[in-house]
């Protein structure tokens, strides 16, 4: 065989694989891809937020000492339910007692003061007018200088009798400062409730909580009738709460019980929470009343709310997953859609980033669509438009739907009904 037909023969095999390989790719590029398909339909909708916190009581105190010393009688037990006016205990009251004593003596030495003042300065003004009187009649018998003397004397005598009089005005307000702080050393309870915290045992040494109040604390008093769940609500989430709404609280210690609730505060300022890689995340505490919380249940129970935040009745709705972002796609004139969670540009630049979902077409051919959603639910989100009750949709799975274009070919993930060898049904 010649060269020349050596060299047609091998063309002729290039151009049978080039053909070959172009068909495989030809046919693998138009291979279906499997995903799951469902209807657009109406469902009840219900938007919510969860969030973690503690239960505390509506009311409590922290009943501390006003003065420092020795616990003598300790009254009362963690746990016990106690009334208001209640004695709870006693510091050891011999150093208040001798200051009401030293208080007494001290004021009675005052009056004393008082009335030996007095009785001199109506001595001294006697002997003034007295003497003026004389003056008047014998001007020889007494001299002008004594007559100035005598007058100095009297006001001086009068200067006496009042510096005496607000000593005994001391005297008495030291007296009841000593008496408030003789009573101080029993404690009553302020108010009706259970003793949930007792920090102290007796014979420990009681001491005023001026710049320490932790450290000044004796024991804790609940009202444990009304209780409360104090949670913390990402910044992404608790513009959507308001007063009232309604939640469902799970308590930790209550496995198999859920609780009624509703939101009766929301915080102004932010409570800082853990740092987040270089940032540092953002919480408002959110306070819920529980409505039938049991009897059994103690301050700081770990709980977990639900805070529901919006309602829809047979609204048109689509699966969380089926929602997917599309770069640089074109948006029909009017189409009000933008990215999920992404803010407006700026200036118009022609093409958004928009969301949507792939629509399936009679042919199984996908196109992307865009759409407006509104409250989210636990798995759907509600179409406001770009949808109608019963086209078919891209329902999943998140790997395809990811990687899915317009155009693509699709066909219906076989869904295996025949039970394992050996289930029950």
């Amino acid at each position: 065989m010649s060269k020349k037909w050596k060299m047609i023969g091998v063309g002729v095999g290039a151009l049978a694989v080039i053909a070959i390989l172009g068909f495989s790719a030809t046919k693998k590029s138009t291979k279906a891809v499997e995903v799951r398909i469902e209807p657009v339909g109406r469902r009840d909708l219900t938007a919510s937020v969860t969030a973690s916190g503690q239960v505390r009581p509506q009311t409590k105190v922290d009943v501390a000492s006003d003065i420092a010393g020795k616990i003598m009688k300790l009254s009362v037990k963690e746990g016990q339910l106690v009334k208001k006016g209640q004695f709870l205990l006693e510091i050891d009251p011999q150093q208040a007692e001798a200051s009401v004593e030293r208080a007494t003596a001290a004021l009675a030495s005052s009056k004393a003061n008082q009335t030996q003042a007095l009785a001199n300065a109506t001595q001294a003004q006697k002997s003034y007018e007295r003497s003026g009187d004389i003056k008047k009649n014998n001007p020889s018998l007494v001299s002008a200088e004594q007559i100035d003397q005598l007058r100095t004397a009297a006001e001086v005598s009068r200067a006496a009798a009042d510096a005496a009089l607000h000593a005994v005005g001391q005297a008495r307000a030291q007296l009841r400062d000593a008496t408030q702080a003789l009573g101080k050393t029993k404690i009553f309870a302020p108010m009706a409730g259970r003793i949930t915290r007792l920090v102290v045992e007796q014979g420990e040494t009681a001491v005023p909580g001026t710049f320490n109040k932790d450290a000044a604390t004796l024991l804790t008093i609940s009202d444990m009738s009304v209780l409360e769940t104090r949670v913390k609500v990402d910044e992404t989430d608790v513009a959507r709460i308001h007063i009232g709404d309604p939640a469902v609280v799970q308590i930790d210690a209550f496995q198999d019980t859920t609780f009624t609730g509703k939101v009766v505060k929301i915080s102004n300022s932010s409570v800082r929470g853990a740092a987040t890689g270089t940032d540092q995340a953002v919480d408002y505490e959110v306070t819920i009343q529980l409505l039938n919380a049991p009897a059994e249940t103690r301050p700081d129970f770990s709980a977990t709310a639900k805070i529901v935040t919006a309602n829809a009745s047979k609204v048109l709705s689509v699966p969380i997953i089926a929602l997917t972002v599309r770069e640089n796609e074109a948006i029909p004139a009017g189409d009000t859609a933008t990215g999920l969670g992404k803010a407006k540009p700026t200036k118009d630049i022609g093409k958004k980033d928009v969301e949507g979902v792939f629509v399936v077409g009679k042919d199984n051919k996908v196109s992307f669509r865009p759409v407006k959603v509104g409250i989210a639910g636990e798995k759907h989100f509600e179409v406001l438009s770009g949808l109608k009750e019963g086209e078919k949709i891209v329902a999943g799975t998140y790997q395809a739907i990811r990687e899915l274009k317009d155009g693509a070919l699709v066909r219906e993930t076989k869904v295996d009904t025949k039970k394992p060898a050996g289930a029950k049904s």
